[in-house]
């Protein structure tokens, strides 16, 4: 289990406790309802696609092999030695490939 899951689990058997400690009428599942929910606010939604957007129109900046190998990196998590196989450069050419696109693209999103 990891912390936070644990962490969640601890406080939410201690807001049940004490609801029953009060005795209150109220039901457990009209708290629930009107706790906040752990999901993105529509603000941090519209902030996450915006940058979604801003990334994609970055990447569309690179080559389109380092775009490929980028993708595969981080996307679809392939190794680098993978990538070097599936491009066809040595592994250490596929390392500087994603290197200086990850600074192209952080230069691109700074702006």
């Amino acid at each position: 289990m990891s912390p936070m899951t644990w962490l969640i689990t601890i406080a939410r058997n201690t807001a049940i406790d004490r609801l029953r400690a009060t005795k209150d009428e109220s039901d457990v599942a009209d708290v629930m309802d009107t706790m906040p929910s752990s999901g993105p606010t529509p603000e941090q939604s519209a902030i996450a696609s915006s940058e979604a957007g801003r990334i994609m129109g970055c990447m569309e900046q690179l080559d389109d092999d380092k775009r490929d190998a980028v993708r595969g990196a981080y996307l679809d998590g392939l190794s680098y030695a993978d990538l070097a196989a599936r491009f066809d450069v040595p592994l250490n050419t596929m390392r500087t490939w994603l290197r200086r696109s990850l600074i192209s693209l952080r230069e691109c999103m700074s702006q």
